[in-house]
């Protein structure tokens, strides 16, 4: 599993984007990866981080 400086490396931007009505996207370099939107209801408790290492760790498996 990535470490947390190990995640800096894979990730190009990150970016906060204003929105209405309380909604949002998490995205790793254009791909979403969590969305409240799409599922209605707020993240759990590390659920975005977990999303976030698990793209970042497909990323780097794809790389090496």
């Amino acid at each position: 599993m990535l470490g947390d400086r190990e995640i800096e490396v894979y990730v190009r931007s990150w970016n906060l984007l204003p929105s209405k009505g309380g909604v949002y996207e998490v995205t790793v370099n254009g791909e979403v990866v969590f969305s409240k939107k799409a599922i209605g209801r707020h993240a759990e408790p590390g659920e975005v981080k977990a999303a976030i290492v698990n793209r970042l760790e497909a990323i780097k498996n794809a790389t090496n």
